[in-house]
């Protein structure tokens, strides 16, 4: 018997044995797996991507912040002279966004409400501090610790990345006004 049969408009198409059935079908589900494979792996890397993006979206808005307070006190010379900028637990004052004006103490105190309403709202669970600090790199949200030696500056800000409940990162600056 021949290798190959006629069919139909004269073309001649191979015979298949009975152990050749069922290995296409096969064939189709092992490309499934391995497609599924890929496709969860980009999702991983998707989810990974937003995670990252996230991340550096609240290191910017630290960033951010962190030049908003320097700038203010830098604009306040009379109030970095006075100490009023060094942990100042900060009290909005009306009066220093209106014509009649404010103290320099008290420039200092809006400033300071005003930047933590912003940390509050721009980063989770986002607190921070002011302060004369040789060493600025220490501290915890929990108990935002100043030294108050030397003439360096410090603004610290803390944040909860991870969502977890805690604002355990943290960005700090130093600088002189």
């Amino acid at each position: 018997m021949s290798q190959f049969s006629l069919k139909r408009f004269g073309r001649s198409t191979p015979r298949l044995s009975r152990q050749q059935l069922g290995v296409t079908l096969i064939e189709v589900l092992i490309s499934l797996l391995i497609m599924a494979i890929g496709l969860l792996g980009m999702a991983g890397l998707q989810t990974e991507s937003l995670r990252n993006t996230q991340v550096a979206y609240f290191r910017t808005q630290a960033a951010i912040l962190g030049n908003d307070i320097v700038e203010r006190v830098r604009a306040n010379l009379q109030g970095v002279e006075a100490g009023s900028y060094n942990n100042n637990d900060g009290l909005a004052n009306a009066a220093c966004n209106s014509l009649t004006g404010c103290t320099s103490a008290q420039l200092a105190g809006n400033d300071v409400a005003e930047w933590k309403t912003a940390l509050a709202d721009n980063l989770p669970l986002g607190v921070g501090t002011v302060c004369v600090d040789a060493t600025p790199e220490d501290g915890t949200a929990a108990a935002m610790s100043c030294d108050g030696a030397g003439i360096v500056s410090a603004v610290k800000i803390w944040w909860d990345e991870d969502r977890d409940g805690t604002a355990e990162k943290r960005f700090t600056m130093s600088f002189q006004p």
